[in-house]
């Protein structure tokens, strides 16, 4: 019988070391996300993170987690991963500030065929980045090498954010009646969804690639793809220090058509109108070249509105201003309607 030879874990393709190395290869930049309610340091099995009662007397723990889809792909295409971390941060803390919370910690999920580690930490620096713009801690994460699953440079990403809000405050939509006025935060693009549809288009059916220099766009394609999502948190929270908001939509994958409803009462629709505002030219130029259809375009993608927020017709030009004051690029874009007999939104072209 002949006796197995002696096997290790990096002959497989799990390499501890070099897992041990990344972690102390970014715990300087984690630690710069750190606020005072972080109470320990990378590397220990889990994190603690102490509420501030007083800000929070009521707390209501929010949680939200998502990916970057096929952006990841046109990443490593462009070999270029300093921003996609932001991407990441930006899908789930947009998702959390609609509801009218702030964010406080934020995890990720890494995984690799075999950890490179300054492609991780390029990707770590893009996510401190992201956590930096809205406020909250980066407080831990998973690296995981796993050969056979995934293909030589190939890795994949996940978030996840937990936030808070006092339980009287609360946005759900609840309180949405017609006659409200919907604003629009602009986007800078194509942020990170649709990707598939995007990448079929440009790569595929076109034949460019991300060094393709494209004149409407002052850039490459490469560059135009990857500019990272906006995060609105700071801007949205710090609007809601004085003014009421009724809801609020992360415009994403779904577009207007089956993103609005999520916040609308059952009575209610809305009207968009869609020539309210100047979309970024990367939506015409994709609409164009791969013969997309209108509708499909409002359904698949943001079309230059990143956030969408509803309130009182009365308090609108005071909210739009104080947006604009902030930074954001703010345009009144719709009306809360009574639902139509067959489609919550209609666009007006």
């Amino acid at each position: 019988m002949t006796t197995p030879s002696k096997s290790k874990y990096s002959e497989a393709g799990v390499d501890i070391d070099k897992g041990n190395a990344f972690v102390n290869a970014i715990k300087k930049t984690v630690s710069s996300t750190h606020d005072k309610g972080v109470l320990n340091n990378i590397g220990g099995f889990s994190s603690h993170y102490a509420i501030d009662l007083e800000k929070f007397p009521q707390p209501i723990l929010v949680n939200s987690t998502d990916g970057v889809g096929t952006k990841l792909a046109v990443a490593q295409l462009c070999n270029r991963h300093d921003t996609i971390g932001i991407d990441l941060v930006a899908m789930c803390v947009n998702d959390l500030v609609v509801g009218g919370a702030t964010p406080l910690c934020f995890l990720d999920y890494f995984a690799v065929s075999k950890l490179d580690i300054d492609t991780a930490c390029q990707v770590v620096d893009g996510i401190a980045e992201g956590c930096r713009q809205a406020g909250c801690s980066l407080v831990g994460g998973e690296t995981a090498e796993m050969p056979g699953l995934y293909q030589a440079k190939d890795y994949d990403l996940a978030g996840f954010v937990t936030g808070i809000v006092n339980r009287d405050e609360i946005i759900d939509g609840s309180t949405i009646i017609p006659g409200d006025t919907i604003i629009g935060l602009a986007s800078n693009g194509l942020h990170s969804n649709g990707f598939s549809l995007v990448r079929k288009v440009f790569f595929t059916d076109l034949g460019l690639t991300v060094d393709t220099q494209i004149a409407e766009f002052g850039s490459t394609l490469g560059e135009e793809l990857l500019k990272p999502t906006r995060i609105y948190v700071k801007n949205v929270l710090e609007v809601l220090r004085n003014h009421s908001i009724k809801g609020m939509v992360h415009n994403t994958g779904g577009g207007f058509i089956d993103n609005i409803p999520r916040i609308l009462p059952d009575q209610c629709g809305a009207e968009i109108d869609c020539n309210s505002w100047q979309a970024p030219p990367i939506f015409t130029y994709l609409m164009e070249k791969g013969a997309i259809p209108r509708e499909e375009m409002y359904r698949t993608f943001n079309m230059g509105i990143g956030l969408m927020v509803i309130v009182e017709k009365e308090k609108a030009k005071e909210i739009l201003d104080l947006f604009n004051q902030l930074g954001e690029t703010a345009t009144v874009i719709g009306t809360i309607t009574e639902n139509p007999a067959k489609e919550s939104v209609e666009l007006k072209f």
